[in-house]
């Protein structure tokens, strides 16, 4: 009788061993199956979850269209049609009207506070509709330029070098089943620069140049007399005079600042001093100062220069040396 208590205590025991043995391995095969789950449900999370956003493509948008019409916002919307996530900076719309070498000279200025794989489209463009060329230049710097060849990307090239040229000729990067003859700004340049913007192949654009037209660029004369050059443009509404001439050319001179020096411009003598800036000198006096990009610039304070002495670009300068 005792041995028969004994067994079924030993069965009971072994069955109650077995029942949390696998209640063990049971509770182990969930965990198992909630980590598999948590890690597939991870991976698929970091498949759906949007990056972290980049900078948007950035096009820099320059033409002497103005803004009194809709020629601009048309060739924004060419952009945004293709790139709809493209950022698009207004240079300047008031490039003074079939002014190649004004062109030239804002994309010489702004240029070098763009990033690499800027895409910069230049319309200034009085022979459209011609045998001039439509082309995009990349320079060695990495910026993109999509422009007119007609000389707009001589003074950054002079600068920047140029990596390779190639003509717009595929019509797939062009709006539109007709191309206007009129604006290319709208239907080539637009279109071409949101497709660069974008990222695509740019060799796909047309062929491979190997040379572009250039801007005939008067440089500044030095000799025993004094410096040569000349005003090539007005410094917006104020009528400062941009010249061509740098400063590590004037101060060749041996002017100091405080000297006052006597400057012909334009066949006309005006005396004035070399200072620093507008308010070192008295209300509409005139001054001779280096401008924020290196070149010496003519001003009156608070008044318009050009205006003052009926001056209107190109106008020949001469600056005596310093006597001693």
């Amino acid at each position: 009788m005792v041995t028969g208590l004994v067994d079924t205590h030993n069965v009971s025991r072994r069955r109650l061993q077995q029942a949390r043995f696998w209640l063990v391995v049971v509770e182990r095969l969930a965990r198992l199956r909630l980590g598999v789950f948590l890690l597939l449900a991870s991976l698929l999370y970091a498949q759906q979850s949007p990056r972290e956003p980049g900078p948007p493509p950035t096009v820099v948008f320059m033409t002497d269209f103005g803004v009194v019409d809709d020629s601009v916002a048309l060739c924004k919307g060419v952009m945004y049609e293709i790139a709809p996530n493209l950022r698009i900076v207004d240079l300047t719309h008031q490039v003074p009207a079939f002014s190649i070498a004004n062109g030239a000279r804002f994309l010489l200025g702004a240029s070098p506070y763009f990033p690499v794989r800027t895409v910069f489209i230049a319309v200034v463009d009085p022979t459209v509709g011609s045998t001039r060329k439509a082309i995009v230049v990349k320079t060695k710097r990495g910026q993109f330029f999509v422009l007119p060849d007609n000389g707009l990307i001589t003074m950054v090239a002079d600068r920047d070098g140029v990596e390779s040229i190639r003509e717009i000729t595929n019509p797939d990067w062009m709006i539109g089943g007709k191309v206007s003859s009129t604006f290319h700004g709208r239907d080539i340049f637009s279109p071409v620069g949101a497709h660069l913007a974008r990222g695509d192949d740019w060799t796909q654009v047309g062929p491979e140049l190997k040379e572009f037209v250039r801007l005939e660029l008067r440089t500044p004369t030095l000799d025993d007399r004094g410096l040569t050059g000349e005003v090539i443009a007005l410094d917006g509404p104020y009528g400062n005079l941009v010249t061509n001439i740098s400063a590590n050319d004037f101060l060749k001179l041996g002017y100091q600042r405080g000297d006052w020096l006597k400057v012909t411009i334009g066949g006309r003598e005006i005396r004035m001093p070399f200072v620093k800036t507008f308010s070192d000198v008295m209300l509409k006096q005139p001054l001779l100062y280096i401008d924020s990009r290196g070149r010496v610039s003519f001003a009156l304070n608070q008044a318009n220069f050009a205006a003052a002495y009926n001056i209107e670009p190109p106008q020949p300068i001469f600056i005596p040396r310093k006597v001693r």
